[in-house]
């Protein structure tokens, strides 16, 4: 596309916006994506329309028309086809996956009975025409067989793993319980972040985290130095059972929440929470240990319970100074994964109930895989030159050692 064709598609945008306000977002969508696919094709052929070039792959043939029901409404596309070659618009198909799921999970509601009222009105919202069980029965088969591939691909060495779990309401032997979605992320070699797992499990007892955990191993994840978690008891448990010989970081905002759950009144609890916060913001270890001593004989008295739980609990927070400072901030809590458990959240909270564990766990696959390719395109998570040259004095000492 010529420099002068595309000024003309972005003003002719801008009038419909301007004549229409957000009511003319539907035909901007619309021709945005018929565009970017023809730019899209173009790269995947290496070639433009009519051009000639001894980097062609192949050639265009045409387009075929396809009606689809987005939240801007039912788009008109013209999908873009490629003679012989195997081609389809990747941005599609990442930006309708979860839109995918979202739908399947309420028309399953609406297909086994489950839905009120308010739920068939969200279906016709969000779907624009009825479901039928036949319709939902193809389009998960084709659904779950991409996400399966997903849960199940080849891992390989990430140094860092952060372990979380959050809760999904699900109909389970004629009652509505409680389901802990299991979540893993982890950083790889290169630093950057990648969505290792997910199970859908009905409680966080030690036999699933443990079968998620060897899950990962079977899959072919190595090289982990660090595991980052909060202090579930579960988790604590198969970790040890598992890999007993990987270190542990206790998330350091929750052992803060934690610490104030001793404070003797209302007064004393928000200065504990600003006493922990000094401990985890000490540069190094020593400094961080000097504060721990300095709180143990300031609140002796004051606050016994604290302390005792501060002398049992506060070590645990401490792990991450083995690693490089530039490491520590993003190491030393779960932040990263509590925000992707919030995506979650926001997209789920529309369902708000699922028919069972594979209407659940379908849905947060789609998620996570969306997030799994905008990690892995982005800038780097975390520099990892530290670890060629840990790599590089550890082969030295083996020589000389030798």
């Amino acid at each position: 596309m010529t420099h002068r064709e595309e000024g003309k598609i972005i003003r002719e945008l801008c009038e419909v916006l301007i004549a229409n306000g957000l009511e003319g977002a539907s035909e901007v969508m619309e021709t945005l994506l018929n565009e970017s696919m023809k730019l899209e094709r173009s790269e995947f052929l290496q070639a433009e329309p009519y051009e000639r070039t001894k980097e062609r792959k192949g050639y265009a043939n045409g387009y075929k028309p396809k009606k689809m029901n987005t939240r801007y409404g039912d788009l008109d596309l013209n999908i873009p086809q490629v003679r012989g070659l195997r081609f389809y618009p990747q941005g599609l198909e990442r930006g309708c996956r979860s839109e995918r799921a979202l739908k399947l999970a309420i028309a399953e509601m609406y297909v086994m009975g489950v839905s009120t009222r308010k739920v068939s009105k969200i279906t016709e919202v969000l779907c624009g025409m009825e479901i039928s069980s036949t319709q939902v029965s193809r389009l998960s088969q084709k659904l779950d067989e991409e996400l399966s591939a997903f849960r199940n691909r080849e891992l390989g060495a990430y140094p860092y793993v952060i372990l979380d779990a959050r809760y999904e309401k699900i109909r389970h032997g004629g009652s509505v319980v409680d389901m802990a979605v299991l979540l893993a992320i982890g950083v790889n070699a290169n630093g950057y972040r990648e969505v290792l797992g997910v199970s859908a499990e009905l409680s966080e007892a030690e036999v699933h985290w443990k079968r998620f955990l060897e899950s990962l191993l079977k899959r072919g994840l190595r090289g982990v130095k660090l595991i980052v978690s909060d202090d579930h008891s579960g988790l604590r448990a198969a970790k040890k059972a598992v890999m007993p010989s990987i270190p542990w970081q206790r998330c350091q905002y929750h052992l803060s929440a934690n610490a104030q759950q001793y404070a003797p009144s209302k007064a004393l609890k928000a200065e504990i929470g600003q006493v922990m916060r000094d401990i985890f913001d000490s540069p190094e270890i020593e400094s961080a240990r000097s504060r721990t001593r300095q709180a143990i004989t300031d609140y002796q008295k004051t606050a016994p319970r604290f302390v005792e739980w501060l002398e049992q609990n506060v070590e645990e927070g401490f792990t991450v100074y083995q690693f490089p400072r530039p490491h520590r901030r993003r190491l030393r809590t779960t932040n990263g994964l509590e925000r992707v458990s919030q995506e979650i959240k926001r997209r789920t909270r529309v369902a708000t109930l699922f028919p069972n564990e594979a209407s659940c766990l379908r849905l947060v696959t789609a998620i996570l895989c969306e997030l799994h390719e905008e990690w892995i395109t982005e800038r780097r998570y975390l520099n990892m030159d530290w670890l060629d040259r840990s790599r590089k004095v550890n082969q030295n000492y083996r020589k000389k050692v030798a």
